[in-house]
């Protein structure tokens, strides 16, 4: 099967955003969440006041004559005298309650009963005197306790009010992220950015606008209003728009195009005036709206259901960019993968005037991005950093990003404090293909058939002239490859020519025709051959006018309704007889093909048997080795150093 890295434009469908209710909102929650602990905190109090206050068992009331008698008959262990209140503990565990005269000692009133002094002196008594701060505490606290509570119940609601009022007043308001040009732990210059030099260069000329616009306006020049950047994600827009913010020291207010747009009519237009606001106060300034096709897209189609507070965002954006004026120094920056679904107002000159597109990087700049990334890392001495930039061709920044990051992974996972060349070569394979499935062993006949597919992609693309070189081969399985052929073409190619075309059609059909040839049947690995194959004969005929029957005419795909421009399309742009014509010329490109890779696997059986047997023995073929195998059979292999990559594999 064969997988060819280009890269290629997503195909963005916007959807619907679905908007959670307010009674489910974080606010709502919070309501309820607080109201909740309110009513705990009283239950709490409540049972705390309840166990302070809880009655005693009630005690026996007597006299003091009763008392008298008590003490004489030896029963009485301790009296408790609070206030009035006299208080007997019993021999026996018991209590009794009494009271006393006012104004009257205890034993005073025991004497004139006839209480012996010696057996009052046996007593314990002890007098409690109902002062102090506690005793007021316990007292109050039935009257004080309910009044804190309402106090504290109507203050959680009356915030609770206050947090709603407030966030209905801000809901038109900006949400905008601003970085100040003073901090310098997120401040990001053109230094950190590789690449992109004709990038870099246009921007050049905004900073100059930002540091010195007088310089323009004396001469009557006016600075571009609106920068828009295209390029295919990962190619780093965001980066170099902050780094624009960055080289100049001015505000960066920087938002994302689907935060503009709500379900309450008319917030997203006013959040729009309140960002341009906050960027004329803040000017010399930027703005920086992420994937402005959020919002920006092409008005009035009625296509996939209208939605007006797009639209009037939308027009919202076009008054404010129309209403900058020459001194306001402020520039609106746009980054967008999809400049092809825009609305036309919006590229119109004095608008997004100014477009720049970033492309992936080349060879030297995938090394400078290198640099960059491996700057916090720690590197063994055989690291090489320019045969990793020839390896990863089509990649884009985060792609190398990534790449970095796994390899350090990898060298963390086998506890090594530094990252070899070795790291790094794997980590490509992984970016590209996915883990290693180590645990996925295929059978004694499935890694024979796996072994002379490969080796089939092999044979085709090293006899053939204009096919890319083989630089590795393997049947070790990677995500859903069982096996793959690595080539790298001798030069980085920005056009392609119908011969090279022919050739990769040949290569990608190699291991299909050699299950054919050695095992006279076909299995499902080849379905990914069949798929990339079938979809650039397609693309020879429609998009390239490589057909020498059609000819020179490109020709409608997209099936459905569609926008293209201001024009909807609903159906193929051409007749059921051309398209009957275009799909047998895509068979016949198929066949020739076919017949081509048949005819090269059966002039080199040997070598073809000899590759297999090695990598049944091996596994893994590296390109010196592959090369020495051509030699012996009298193939020449391509000298010159390799760039770029093309992968064929095994599902």
């Amino acid at each position: 099967m064969k997988i060819d890295f280009k890269i290629k434009k997503p195909n963005k469908k916007q959807g619907k955003k679905l908007k959670i209710p307010q009674l489910k909102s974080p606010k709502g929650i919070k309501f309820v969440s607080n109201l909740l602990s309110v009513i705990l905190i009283f239950f709490i109090i409540a049972s705390i006041y309840t166990a302070f206050t809880r009655e005693e068992k009630p005690s026996q009331q007597i006299s003091i004559s009763e008392l008298a008698q008590d003490i004489k008959q030896e029963k009485v262990k301790d009296i408790i005298i609070e206030g009035n209140n006299i208080k007997i503990l019993l021999v026996d565990g018991t209590s009794k309650e009494t009271k006393k005269e006012n104004e009257i000692a205890l034993t005073q009133t025991l004497v004139n009963y006839g209480v012996d002094l010696k057996a009052l002196s046996n007593l314990k008594i002890e007098v409690k005197n109902e002062s102090g701060l506690w005793y007021w505490i316990l007292n109050l606290s039935p009257f004080i306790l309910p009044i804190l509570f309402i106090l504290f119940f109507v203050w959680m609601l009356s915030r609770q009010v206050k947090g709603a009022g407030a966030q209905a007043f801000n809901f038109g308001q900006s949400r905008a992220r601003i970085t100040d040009p003073k901090d310098t732990k997120q401040r990001i210059t053109f230094e950190d950015v590789a690449g992109a030099r004709e990038a870099k260069e246009e921007l050049r000329e905004i900073v100059d606008f930002l540091k010195n616009p007088k310089k323009f306006l004396d001469i009557g020049a006016q600075i571009p209003k609106g920068v828009l950047l295209m390029g295919a994600p990962g190619t780093g827009k965001t980066l170099l728009a902050r780094a624009v913010a960055g080289e100049a020291q001015v505000p960066f207010f920087s938002i994302s195009g689907s935060e503009f747009v709500e379900m309450f009519v008319g917030v997203g237009a006013s959040r729009v005036r309140d960002l341009f606001k906050m960027a004329k106060q803040s000017a010399p300034s930027i703005i920086f709206v992420d994937e402005i096709d959020a919002v920006g897209r092409v008005r009035g189609t009625g296509v996939g259901g209208g939605n007006d507070e797009r639209e009037q965002t939308l027009n919202q954006i076009l008054v404010e960019m129309d209403g900058f004026e020459q001194n306001e120094k402020v520039i609106i920056m746009a980054a967008s993968n999809r400049p092809d679904v825009l609305d036309p107002a919006l590229l119109r000159p004095g608008r997004f005037d100014r477009r720049v597109v970033i492309d992936l990087p080349d060879r030297d700049d995938r090394e400078a991005i290198l640099g960059i990334h491996i700057r916090k890392k720690q590197l063994a001495e055989d690291v090489n950093m320019r045969i990793i930039a020839e390896r990863t061709p089509g990649f884009s920044g985060a792609d190398i990003y990534s790449l970095v990051n796994e390899a350090a992974i990898l060298a963390a996972r086998e506890d090594r404090k530094k990252i070899a060349q070795f790291d790094f070569v794997r980590s490509i394979e992984k970016v590209m293909l996915g883990p290693e499935r180590k645990s996925h062993l295929l059978i004694k006949r499935e890694k024979k058939i796996t072994a002379y597919h490969e080796a089939g992609h092999a044979l085709v693309a090293s006899v053939l002239e204009h096919a890319d070189p083989v630089h590795k081969v393997s049947i070790i399985s990677r995500g859903h490859a069982a096996g793959y052929t690595l080539h790298l073409p001798i030069e980085e190619k920005r056009l392609r020519s119908k011969k090279d075309f022919l050739d990769d059609l040949a290569v990608s059909l190699g291991g299909y025709v050699t299950e054919k040839l050695i095992f006279d049947d076909i299995t499902t690995g080849s379905s990914n051959d069949l798929q990339v194959a079938s979809a650039v004969a397609r693309d020879m005929v429609t998009k390239y006018g490589m057909s020498d029957k059609l000819g020179s005419v490109a020709f409608e795909e997209e099936v459905g309704i569609m926008m293209r421009g201001n024009k909807v399309v609903s159906e193929k742009e051409y007749s059921e007889k051309i398209t009957a014509e275009i799909d047998g010329e895509v068979i016949a490109l198929m066949k020739d093909a076919h017949d081509r890779a048949e005819k090269t696997v059966k002039t080199h059986m040997k070598l073809l048997e000899q590759i297999a047997s090695k990598l049944i023995e091996e596994e893994t073929i590296e390109r010196d080795e592959f090369e020495k195998i051509l030699i012996l059979n009298g193939i020449k292999p391509k000298k010159e150093e390799p760039i770029i990559p093309d992968v064929s594999a095994v599902s």
